[in-house]
């Protein structure tokens, strides 16, 4: 019997990944209003049954889709290898410019405005902040002990969000560069 339960699991795990990873994909491109179970579901190929069946409504679905972003922007954070404080600033930036940003750009929006959401999304926001902040902290060496070290962490993964933000309507690419580049040196002077 377990011999016939593994394939059947697996193939759930393997649906439910594809689910995911279309829901991200879906909000990255259409937003909100044009992400629905079932656009989701036919960009996973799968039925909308068997999207149900996974995620009884809309918002089991988007709000499990922002938890896989959020842990798969945690395992990139955490997949880093601690090297010097540029390249671990760049990384931080970048999660913040890419799709999985922007999909989960377009939950908080939702979140705003739909009740039902707003709970789930901002509850899963402040884990994923305060795990952010701690890998941040472990990658850039960071001794929160000392004084404005806390405020300079948290300053700069509110600056990737904002460049995040500025990257959604145009290339700004050139700019993130410099900016980035001047956040290294205060990073420089503020955590030796």
């Amino acid at each position: 019997m377990a011999v016939v339960t593994a394939p059947k699991q697996d193939r759930s795990r393997a649906t439910r990944q594809r689910l995911l990873q279309a829901a991200v994909a879906c909000l990255a491109e259409r937003g909100w209003a044009g992400s629905t179970v079932s656009v989701v579901a036919e960009r996973a190929g799968v039925s909308r049954g068997a999207a149900q069946h996974h995620f009884p409504t809309r918002e089991d679905l988007f709000t499990a889709a922002v938890e896989y972003v959020a842990e798969e922007r945690s395992s990139a954070l955490r997949a880093l290898p601690v090297q010097n404080r540029s390249a671990v600033l760049e990384a931080l930036v970048d999660l913040y410019t890419g799709p999985l940003f922007r999909a989960a750009l377009h939950l908080w929006v939702a979140a705003s405005n739909e009740e039902q959401l707003r709970a789930r999304v901002t509850e899963l926001e402040a884990r994923v902040g305060r795990e952010t902040h701690r890998i941040a902290v472990e990658l850039l060496g960071a001794d929160e002990s000392e004084p404005g070290v806390r405020e300079t962490v948290q300053g700069l993964l509110d600056m990737a969000r904002g460049l995040g933000l500025a990257n959604l309507l145009t290339d700004d690419a050139a700019r993130r560069k410099r900016v980035v580049a001047q956040w290294g040196r205060l990073l420089h002077e503020v955590l030796g």
